[in-house]
């Protein structure tokens, strides 16, 4: 049998997402099956409707929040391996987000990856990349792209405390935009004031969930009110925030947005920020290289992002790469 029919014996794609035949399983499926096994807790791999979920501990106390507690729930560690008709699925930390997975699929001496989405860098609450050898691996290709290149964290670290100090100096709050569930963490790990800490109510559920899983964040406030802080403060909330009331009673302040995405002018000119930080969740250009390098994949199967790009630099590259589409989102807040 070819390595190629083995792949496909091991791994499909389907209308309701990434199907491991032999195990009668799905991997991140986008819409209701009977088993799914999820890689992280981001609405658009973890969907409600399944009839059982398989995921990491974090990603489970995370889904219990977002889809409710009364669901079909088994958890695991890093490292455990849950035998399924055979084939071997063991779970290895992504980095992407707290209790992102990578996937390690096993069966009949072929070994597929699926990688959920992931990044290099250690961020310090989200579990640090392990690089896992297989014959066929499914990436994401978010920023699959020669031109995004990511600074080393300290550095955006040190950027991101130096314009809240200038903000403050100038009698402005510092607002600082990202994802609700893994952005605003690490927003606040990196931060090193003694201002207070003002976060949305989307931002407050999520830090609960991190606190509970033992990852220690700075003191934050809720306000549950529309009383005006006194004094410079840094506000951490989600995109959505900008333009509304909930947001107005922080004025004056500075705003700010942490995303890939913010290396590009056209993305910070649409959300009308005052300063964007070059942050991001996935791989870069350098971090997908590096992927590839240590895992020396037979077949590569690039979704969402710039597959049709990336796989044709694989192909020339001697790699065998193929896209497919999923119904994964590339948001531009990411």
């Amino acid at each position: 049998m070819s390595r190629v029919s083995k792949s496909n014996e091991l791994l499909r794609f389907s209308e309701r997402g990434i199907y491991c035949p032999p195990a009668d399983v799905y991997i991140d499926p986008w819409r209701p099956v009977d088993r799914a096994i999820i890689t992280h807790g981001h609405s658009d791999h973890a969907r409600a409707g399944h009839g059982h979920y398989l995921a990491h501990r974090f990603t489970t106390a995370i889904m219990k929040h977002r889809l409710g507690e009364g669901l079909s729930y088994q958890s695991v560690d890093y490292g455990d391996s849950v035998n399924i008709n055979g084939v071997t699925f063991t779970f290895i930390p992504a980095g992407h987000i707290l209790g992102s997975c990578q996937l390690r699929i096993e069966y009949k001496g072929h070994i597929g990856v699926v990688s959920g989405d992931y990044k290099l860098e250690d961020d310090g609450i989200s579990g640090c990349y392990e690089p896992i050898p297989c014959h066929t691996l499914i990436t994401e290709c978010t920023f699959g792209l020669p031109l995004f290149n990511w600074k080393e964290d300290h550095l955006v670290k040190e950027e991101l405390n130096t314009w809240v100090k200038e903000n403050a100096l100038s009698g402005k709050n510092s607002v600082l935009l990202g994802y609700s569930l893994g952005k605003a963490q690490r927003l606040q790990h990196m931060l090193e004031t003694d201002l207070p800490i003002y976060v949305h109510g989307a931002v407050h559920h999520m830090n609960a969930i991190y606190e509970h899983c033992g990852i220690s964040l700075p003191p934050t406030i809720y306000p549950q009110d529309t009383k005006k802080p006194e004094g410079p403060c840094v506000v951490i909330a989600p995109p959505s925030v900008l333009g509304t009331p909930w947001l107005r009673k922080f004025a004056p302040f500075a705003s700010s947005m942490a995303s890939g995405w913010m290396s590009l002018r056209g993305p910070r000119r649409r959300r009308s920020v005052d300063k964007g930080f070059v942050l991001s969740d996935h791989m870069d250009w350098k971090g997908l290289h590096t992927v590839m390098d240590e895992t020396r994949p037979e077949r590569v199967i690039c979704t969402h992002g710039y597959t049709d790009i990336f796989a044709q630099y694989l192909r020339e590259q001697g790699i065998e790469a193929i896209t497919e589409k999923t119904e994964f989102e590339t948001e531009q807040t990411e």
